[in-house]
């Protein structure tokens, strides 16, 4: 895909430039915002021929639904419908959650095309917590369809900058509100279903979910997906089996007692080909000897780890490493989710 002309740089924090993003978004266009997630890319999420402009901007494929994100409960019901015998789990979550970082699994309405859940009967839904996403939605007056901002497949973009990495002349417009606070996506819930079923782990945690609705949780384990099955089976967004990837190769260390000496050892024989080694290192380690050393923080902070992960795969690959090294946090609360990214992002 071409495009003749440079994608326009917006300011979160003008309002001239807010209103102006939201006049791209309600004339068919494409806008890529902050959430408080990731930066996603936005098009009216029931105009089918907005819808499509994402797809061919990111080149990614037509089986991988896209989350809508809405700014208030009528916009909400003019693209999902609750079932009413789960109208209490959904309303208690959207208390705990709404705005935040959790999608809804609901049925969808006739508005929302099929191009926005590849056909699927249910449309993922979130509103979002970033007040100046919660904003150029509200200006919109519509709901907006918003992928992760970047090529399919690559790493997620948490700055301006990293979009228009991605997406400089692929898109009409980037509103630049800063770098964004959590850092990895949503949770994606499927709540129509007893025990709920995650299908994306995220900054919402199972326990978290639990706690709010007194319902069991569990997590779908996407590696038990056959690579050759058809896409068109997958259940949301987010769960193909390779995503997020740097265009270094990422290996990732299992770390325990011998954290430093495990990834010393790693680093040494990714190196062992000649190729340039980077390292994600929490702060505390030592020094294992990378050519190239990004902080990933407090080792056991894993909040700060989502906030800086992509980041960090991204900057490494700025530095012209061939090579990541990452340790692997342990796999629960918000660990389980920094596992999914690392899984899908380090599959060749």
């Amino acid at each position: 895909m071409e495009r003749l002309w440079k994608t326009e740089r917006l300011l979160g924090g003008k309002d001239g430039d807010v209103n102006r993003a939201a006049g791209i978004l309600r004339t068919g266009g494409t806008v890529a915002f902050a959430t408080e997630t990731v930066y996603g890319l936005g098009a009216n999420a029931l105009d089918a021929e907005a819808v499509a402009k994402i797809f061919e901007a990111k080149e990614r494929p037509g089986w991988d639904p896209l989350i809508v994100h809405v700014s208030d409960r009528e916009m909400l019901a003019r693209v999902a419908a609750v079932p009413a015998e789960f109208a209490e789990r959904v309303e208690a979550l959207i208390a705990a959650f709404w705005p935040g970082p959790l999608t809804l699994l609901l049925p969808k309405t006739a508005a929302v095309p099929d191009a926005v859940t590849a056909g699927r009967t249910l449309v993922g839904v979130r509103m979002p917590g970033h007040p100046v996403a919660l904003e150029l939605i509200r200006l919109a007056g519509v709901p907006v369809a918003a992928p992760s901002a970047n090529r399919f497949g690559r790493t997620s973009p948490t700055t301006a900058a990293h979009v228009f990495e991605d997406l400089d002349g692929r898109i009409d417009a980037v509103l630049d509100a800063g770098a964004t606070a959590v850092g990895i996506e949503s949770t994606v819930l499927a709540v129509a279903e007893t025990p709920m079923v995650i299908y994306r782990p995220g900054a919402v945690t199972a326990a978290m979910l639990a706690a709010a609705t007194g319902v069991a949780v569990r997590v779908f384990q996407a590696s038990v997906l056959d690579e050759t099955a058809p896409r068109e089976g997958l259940a949301s967004p987010g769960i193909g089996l390779r995503h997020y990837a740097p265009r270094a190769r990422l290996v990732l260390v299992e770390v325990a007692a011998g954290a430093v000496r495990s990834l010393c050892a790693a680093i040494e024989e990714a190196g062992a080909g000649g190729g340039k080694v980077g390292v994600m290192l929490p702060d505390e380690w030592e020094d294992s000897g990378a050519e190239e050393v990004f902080a990933l923080g407090a080792w056991g902070d894993d909040d700060v780890f989502a906030n800086r992960l992509f980041a960090g795969m991204r900057e490494l690959d700025r530095r012209g490493v061939e090579v990541i090294v990452c340790p692997m946090p342990r796999g629960e609360g918000v660990g389980l989710a920094l596992r999914d990214r690392l899984e899908k992002a380090g599959r060749g």
